[in-house]
């Protein structure tokens, strides 16, 4: 079961790096499951089926994580790239490193700190996001309220979709999963009692870090 909030990359990040002739190609995506993850890994080797290694690490959950040296000296790379995503903290985030060798041998101590350099890239190239599970809060109101409403919702921070307008003014606003019960309380007193609000549906949102 997801948490209520966690964090993770955006969609998709992609960098390069050069380290003693070696070609590094850095890739971290945001994933939604385990089989999602092997399925990106696939794609990038089969991309780069001529690279010397696709190493790669994924974390979905705290229980469901993997690494891969493919082929480098065992713990030199796919466990450096898993200790970076740890270290970021993030969830639900797959990241493969491909390397095509340039000549000059990097040592253990070097690999792990080229592997590392490289997952590192790579979530920075996609960028870190906090996602959270949000609340969808339908407003239904009077026109004569459109200039209080827009004021205070705009002065919440909350994610406002655009309103839609009819007989009356319709406005779904986003709030983080806990925190509906206070912006009904908020709403009630803008538009004294006159707003009609219901509930829709949960999902999670990105909320840049």
């Amino acid at each position: 079961m997801k948490p209520d909030s966690y964090l993770t990359i955006a969609p998709y990040g992609e960098t390069e790096i050069i380290i003693q002739k070696s070609r590094f190609i850095c890739r971290a995506k945001h994933v939604a499951t385990e089989a999602e993850a092997v399925q990106f890994v696939q794609e990038v080797s089969k991309k780069h089926w001529d690279a010397t290694h696709n190493c790669y690490a994924y974390h979905i959950t705290e229980t469901t994580q993997k690494s891969s040296d493919d082929g480098e000296p065992a713990g030199t790379a796919g466990r450096p790239i898993l200790e970076v995503i740890h270290a970021k903290q993030c969830l639900y985030t797959a990241v493969v490193v491909t390397r095509y060798f340039g000549g000059i041998k990097l040592g253990a101590g070097g690999l792990v700190r080229a592997y590392s350099q490289g997952a590192a890239a790579a979530i920075e190239a996609a960028g870190l996001v906090k996602r959270m599970m949000h609340q969808q809060v339908v407003i239904t109101f009077d026109y004569s309220f459109m200039g209080k409403m827009e004021h205070e919702l705009h002065r919440t921070g909350y994610l406002l979709e655009t309103p839609s307008f009819a007989d009356k003014v319709s406005w779904a606003v986003w709030t983080p999963l806990g925190e509906e019960q206070k912006l009904i309380e908020q709403v009630t007193n803008w538009t004294h009692g006159q707003a009609v609000l219901s509930l829709g549906e949960a999902e999670y949102k990105d909320v840049p870090l």
